[in-house]
């Protein structure tokens, strides 16, 4: 009885996300049913996707980046993953990286950015997973802007995560 207080008492102080994390855990351990997320959360020091249902966490993932991952994607080209909040509004099954949803990036603030720049903004930047006919996860952060996760991960986002599902990409 006292562990399970002490236990308690360690969750409460925990930041929302950790407190979130812990009981999706604890579900998971005890086979519990999870509802559908209804928002893609992305913590880019942290290299953590968060299939989000109002400020629950359903699932957690690691990912690699854009090889350049500090700061707001620029411009074409920067090895940057994009910051702010878009939309997931494409899917391809046929991806060179196992399966891939499409990011709504470039939006107008980013192309007018860009454009200010002289340069192009950029685009296609995806959630996908590993590069086909490669065996295994890669390490790091490898990818031109993307968000790569292992492929069964990405089966998981791809089976859970609707078409027009908003994501949230934050430092």
């Amino acid at each position: 009885m006292r562990l399970c207080a002490v236990v308690a008492v360690a969750v409460v102080a925990l930041s929302p996300i950790a407190r979130a994390r812990a009981d999706v855990d604890v579900a998971l351990v005890r086979g519990a049913a999870v509802s559908p997320p209804d928002r893609v959360l992305v913590l880019k020091t942290e290299r953590r996707l968060m299939l989000m249902r109002g400020d629950t966490v359903v699932r957690s993932y690691r990912v690699a980046l854009g090889r350049n991952p500090h700061g707001h994607k620029q411009y074409s080209g920067d090895g940057r993953t994009p910051e702010g909040s878009y939309t997931l509004d494409g899917r391809n099954p046929a991806s060179q990286y196992h399966l891939s949803m499409r990011v709504s990036y470039p939006n107008a603030y980013d192309a007018a950015r860009a454009n200010s720049l002289g340069a192009h903004p950029g685009g296609q930047i995806m959630i996908h997973g590993q590069p086909n006919g490669y065996a295994g996860l890669r390490r790091g952060d490898w990818t031109e802007g993307c968000i790569a996760v292992s492929n069964r991960a990405m089966e998981e986002i791809w089976a859970s995560v609707a078409q027009g599902t908003r994501i949230e990409i934050l430092p």
